[in-house]
């Protein structure tokens, strides 16, 4: 894709573009997965609070069945949503196991 200068110039969003030249960018890809989340019993709604608090987490549900929770987390790149699974999510207290599913 080309593009003017002028119209990369007005770009609104940096850092979802990654310039190569002048003329040509290409848009990066978002890295999404869905995180079902145990919680300890009767606790489900101090982790929603919790989830609540971390930016990439786009949307949070309780849900009934095996899990506790399902959450949606966007991030910009793979390595990116590795670490807020790893070190946001899994580290808020009160959750006991979550299984992370990677939209392709």
């Amino acid at each position: 894709m080309t593009v003017s200068r002028a119209s990369l110039e007005r770009a609104y969003d940096w850092e979802k573009l990654r310039v190569y030249n002048q003329f040509s960018i290409e848009v990066k890809s978002l890295a999404t997965a869905f995180v079902l989340l145990n919680a300890e019993t009767g606790l489900e709604n101090e982790v929603m609070k919790g989830l609540k608090e971390i930016k990439e987490v786009k949307e949070a549900h309780l849900v009934y069945g095996t899990y506790d929770i399902i959450a949606r987390i966007d991030t910009d790149i793979m390595q990116e949503l590795k670490e807020v699974v790893n070190w946001k999510i899994r580290r808020l207290e009160k959750v006991r196991s979550t299984l992370t599913m990677i939209v392709i």
